[in-house]
């Protein structure tokens, strides 16, 4: 029996690790759009040491090279690339699953679009891995698993969730529909929040340092957290979606003070910096980063249209939102 062919499309962290994860159990092609930057082989080292050696079996900027003729497409793009990433690539699809690395980005919403009702979906609610790209094109780091997954699908058996668990080799469970995979706390709200209580007001501000991101997590992050949560939450009981814990309860957590000493105490998020670049004197929020780019117009906004149109009422969610999008 061959191996599955899959195509992955975009060169983010998401994109390299999960080639050169996959790579030992099925045939990779890459679609990027700077295809002359990558190797034919690809080195991915874990926490634990492990190190994933994949090879690549073609990477092109041209989805009639890549796309055609894959069993499973595999989106790894951010939020303003997805329904331009769908329109290139429809008609090289052909009875392939197309799905995403991540869903609260929009993705379900632009294929609904795109690819219509009959279209073959899959979307993760949350990233398998958590990932790095070391040197692009040539290796990565993961730097986090997930202990299980949750996937949306549409148009495709059940059974499919057992491929996935196989290339992944971590337990999926079936989301009841879209809406629980594309309405998420994760980052459109856990970036969001965490940014506002950052800088707002410090958005010219000069800092000495880039600051940690989960490691010197506050309290006043936490409870804008646990507000939008509770927000959010009010949303999903009109809409009737079940199956997404809250933030305290995914952390393990009771109040702010102990979601703070959770979040800043995950292994894996401790080096990880915030949208920061230095200048001249300091450091200074970097509103271009994918944390303001993605999370609020491709994240966030989903939340806040659905609470418009339903009229729920989210003043602290439209406060973070509002102050976001005049960043952009």
């Amino acid at each position: 029996m061959r191996k599955q062919r899959i195509c992955i499309c975009g060169g983010g962290s998401l994109g390299h690790v999960c080639a050169g994860v996959l790579s030992s159990k099925a045939e990779i092609r890459i679609l990027s759009g700077h295809p002359d930057k990558w190797g034919r082989t690809l080195t991915v080292t874990d926490p634990n040491g492990k190190v994933f050696n994949g090879t690549l079996s073609e990477v092109s900027s041209d989805p009639s090279r890549v796309v055609s003729g894959s069993d499973i497409v595999l989106l790894c793009v951010p939020g303003h690339l997805i329904e331009k990433t769908l329109r290139d690539i429809k008609p090289w699809i052909g009875d392939a699953a197309v799905g995403s690395v991540v869903s609260s980005t929009g993705f379900f919403f632009f294929a609904h679009k795109e690819l219509g009702p009959d279209a073959r979906l899959f979307g993760f609610q949350r990233v398998p891995y958590i990932a790095r790209v070391s040197e692009y094109g040539r290796s990565a780091m993961l730097l986090g698993y997930k202990s299980s997954l949750t996937v949306a699908l549409e148009n495709i058996p059940s059974e499919f969730a057992a491929t996935l668990r196989s290339l992944f080799d971590t337990p999926v469970c079936i989301a009841d529909n879209f809406l629980q995979v594309s309405l998420t706390n994760s980052n459109p709200i856990l970036h969001t929040g965490r940014l506002y209580t950052m800088f707002r007001g410090h958005e010219d501000e000069l800092f000495d340092h880039n600051i940690l991101f989960y490691r010197e997590w506050t309290d006043e992050s936490s409870a804008k957290l646990i507000a939008m949560d509770e927000e959010f939450f009010r949303l999903l009981d009109r809409l009737e979606v079940s199956g997404i814990p809250t933030l305290l309860d995914y952390y393990e957590s009771h109040d702010a003070a102990s979601l703070t000493a959770k979040i800043s105490s995950i292994e894996a998020f401790q080096a990880i910096t915030s949208p920061m670049v230095q200048v001249e004197g300091g450091w200074k929020m970097d509103r271009t980063s994918r944390y303001f780019t993605e999370d609020f117009p491709f994240g966030l906004r989903w939340i806040k249209d659905l609470a418009d149109r339903n009229n729920i009422d989210t003043p602290v969610i439209d406060e973070v939102y509002s102050w976001g999008i005049s960043l952009l």
